[in-house]
């Protein structure tokens, strides 16, 4: 993991649309269209399913706006998360477990293999891991916006 991977800065806010509007007028960020499905989810309480809903910023710096969801690590508002893309997120993931950072989400395919993984350290915010397969997807996404 290098310091040049960090890709976006994560908020988690209660309605996308309406942070959206704010951090248009005040700051100029222009956003993609939102994703969001169910998603297949290991927490530290099991395996469940979300309904993840998103949108990033197609300026840079990036930032990519959670949607709220009570009961779970996005349950907070406001800064929330600093995003790498992972070229191995299980092998990443291990490391900063070894390095004490306490997993806290991964997601994963249907094959069981994760594609995205959150750690929690003791001094700041999460850490998500994000497969750098998606990152030509997230590309398109953003220019086609």
């Amino acid at each position: 993991m290098k310091a040049a991977d960090q890709f976006h800065v994560g908020l988690v806010v209660e309605d996308l649309a309406l942070a959206q509007a704010e951090l248009t007028a005040v700051f100029g960020h222009e956003w993609s269209a939102e994703l969001g499905a169910s998603v297949n989810v290991t927490l530290s309480t099991g395996d469940t399913v979300l309904d993840l809903r998103n949108v990033y910023s197609t300026t840079t710096p990036r930032l990519e706006l959670v949607r709220r969801i009570p009961g779970t690590l996005w349950d907070a508002t406001g800064l929330h998360h600093l995003g790498y893309w992972s070229d191995d997120v299980k092998g990443d993931s291990a490391e900063l477990a070894r390095r004490g950072y306490q997993v806290e989400a991964v997601g994963k395919r249907p094959d069981g293999t994760p594609y995205w993984a959150f750690h929690r350290s003791g001094t700041g915010p999460l850490v998500e891991l994000v497969s750098r397969e998606l990152q030509p997807v997230l590309e398109q996404l953003w220019e086609a916006s």
